[in-house]
């Protein structure tokens, strides 16, 4: 199973049979994310909520490789109309692809269509933990503030191996907020995202992880560079 940062909450999940999951496919005008939508061949799109820089270049890519998009029924409706491929799902739902299954799980943000001429309304943020069952549980938490379902649901039910956790602040979760994330989840390992493609989120990868290893010296945080890659053994 492999592991891609494409910068910013952008992901590659890649498993060892080829099955590739791309989670919020802000790529173009993403300015940490150095590669073209061309270089992208999902089987699934999954998106958080609606925002420019997670909703991203879904459209495009889903047309060039006829990925399944899944998301929340509200951006599955917008997406369907366009003649896009799309599965809306909600929260605590979980479905299974393939040997594996993808739940969408709540999200403390918010979430619309704000591309458009007018911001329009895009249903509720999420988050995706995904189960490829005896391998490993991955948790995209998307862009959220600190709340208590990050503890009694993500982390005391599903309990994810890794964790992806925003950290850029003023749109997501700051670092120390993040830092407590980590130990009311209680991961293997927490990856930061969410942070420094933009001056307004620029933050410090390493302060973040001294304050996990305060917070929770069990979990390890691996700082990624866009398209560095993280295995599982």
């Amino acid at each position: 199973m492999k592991l891609k940062w494409l910068g910013h909450s952008a992901f590659e999940l890649i498993r060892n049979d080829g099955l590739n999951i791309l989670v919020d496919p802000f790529i173009q005008g993403n300015p940490s994310c150095p590669i073209s939508i061309n270089e992208l061949n999902p089987d699934i799109i999954c998106i958080t909520h609606a925002h420019g820089d997670h909703f991203g270049d879904a459209i495009e890519i889903a047309r060039n490789t006829n990925a399944l998009v899944i998301s929340n029924y509200e951006i599955s409706q917008y997406l369907q109309k366009r003649g896009i491929r799309s599965l809306g799902i909600n929260y605590g739902s979980e479905i299974s692809i393939d040997h594996m299954s993808i739940r969408m799980l709540d999200a403390r943000h918010t979430s619309s269509y704000d591309f458009e001429g007018d911001i329009k309304y895009a249903g509720n943020p999420g988050s995706f933990l995904f189960d490829f069952k005896n391998d490993i549980k991955i948790f995209h938490a998307g862009d959220t503030g600190l709340f208590s379902d990050l503890k009694f649901v993500v982390g005391e039910i599903y309990k994810p191996d890794i964790a992806l956790l925003p950290i850029g602040n003023l749109f997501t979760m700051d670092p120390k907020e993040a830092s407590i994330a980590a130990k009311w989840i209680n991961p293997k390992i927490v990856i930061p995202m969410h942070y420094n493609t933009f001056p307004s989120i620029k933050q410090d990868g390493n302060y973040f992880m001294q304050l996990v290893k305060n917070e929770n010296p069990n979990c390890k945080t691996l700082i990624l560079k866009p398209l560095e890659t993280y295995e599982t053994k």
